[in-house]
């Protein structure tokens, strides 16, 4: 009977206890950042420096690494990605990491609910990059991954602690997915302008079918006839070296822009009246 109270005191004090809440001292941190049309998600714990000796002896070097505090770190793509170049598919991956003097391995492996390193396996490793480690100025205290250095379609995933940092290119080339959508969306008998005007605007900026482009804006001037709409189609033609037109439309965009205020809109106006002098 004794043992019995014990055991029901016990299991009280467990609850009790596990009800009391302190601050982390390796606090969580979640990344979400959209690189191209691919949403990245990274989830880690950051660890502070406090002092110590980080890398090269409390992260020793050559030894594989949970990649921050606590839980492996995770990074998670809605797409299929490139890192540095090396294709990846949509999923979660667990991130450990096998920091160097010079050169730093990034490991992505299947397992993403280690509970740091201790059970790491190799074999289901899924990509491996070798990334230059770069000496930081000033101290960074507090183990922190962000996404900086973008484009429309990529951007750096930086890992900084201590005095050092690596970084890895992460890239999500849309194009197809994008060429696959305009022809889809064109073609519906309801298709309205903003899809024509965003299908017209893609083809200009890459380079595309000018014709295909040009009929897509008159399409949209059918219905919106806002200025921008005409700044569009005068981009075109001046694309299409068909100056005379541009100029017209881009006198009407022109003017509308100078009602509205736009001096982005404005100084794109005037530089295609300028272009076509």
């Amino acid at each position: 009977m004794k043992s019995l109270f014990t055991l029901a005191f016990f299991l009280l004090s467990l609850g009790l206890f596990a009800q009391i809440r302190t601050p982390q001292p390796s606090p969580s941190a979640t990344v979400t950042q959209n690189v191209g049309l691919a949403k990245v998600t990274i989830e880690y714990s950051r660890p502070t420096v406090k002092g110590r000796k980080i890398f090269g002896d409390l992260v020793p070097f050559g030894k594989v690494w949970r990649t921050g505090a606590n839980r492996i770190t995770s990074i998670a793509f809605d797409q299929d990605v490139t890192l540095n170049g090396q294709k990846i598919a949509a999923g979660k991956y667990g991130w450990y990491s096998i920091p160097g003097p010079k050169e730093w391995t990034i490991v992505l492996n299947s397992d993403n609910q280690q509970w740091g390193a201790y059970e790491y396996d190799e074999k289901k490793d899924v990509l491996r990059l070798t990334v230059k480690a770069e000496a930081l100025k000033t101290n960074q205290e507090e183990f922190t991954i962000e996404l900086d250095n973008f484009s429309p379609t990529a951007a750096d995933v930086v890992l900084s602690w201590e005095k050092t940092a690596v970084r890895f290119r992460l890239e999500h080339n849309p194009h197809e997915m994008i060429m696959k959508a305009i022809a889809t969306e064109t073609a519906k008998p309801d298709a309205n302008a903003d899809v024509y005007y965003t299908a017209a605007e893609y083809y200009l900026d890459k380079g595309l079918d000018m014709q295909m482009a040009l009929n897509w804006a008159n399409k949209v001037l059918e219905t919106d006839k806002n200025w921008w709409s005409y700044y569009l189609r005068a981009s075109i033609y001046a694309k299409m070296k068909q100056c005379d037109k541009a100029v017209a439309d881009a006198n009407t965009a022109l003017e509308g822009a100078k009602k509205d205020g736009d001096t982005a809109y404005i100084k794109r106006c005037e530089k295609i009246l300028a272009q076509c002098k």
